[in-house]
């Protein structure tokens, strides 16, 4: 399955909409990707199950690019 991530840089910060990104990362389940970035210094805000459609929609973007977990 394909997550979406959203997630500041920087765990001490607070979440603000205008400095949130985003990655996509293929796990079985949400917390398989939680434990993955569990290491890296993000505060992560959101983790999304995107199927199907939202994925077609997705692949569009030229900023997609799936990490392997």
């Amino acid at each position: 399955m394909i997550f979406k991530v959203y997630y500041q840089e920087d765990r001490s910060e607070v979440p603000v909409r205008e400095k949130t990104k985003t990655l996509y990362a293929e796990a079985q389940t949400e917390r398989e990707v939680r434990h993955a970035l569990k290491s890296r210094p993000y505060n992560i805000e959101f983790v999304q199950k995107v199927t199907d459609n939202h994925l077609e929609y997705e692949k569009n973007s030229p900023d997609f690019k799936v990490e392997q977990l």
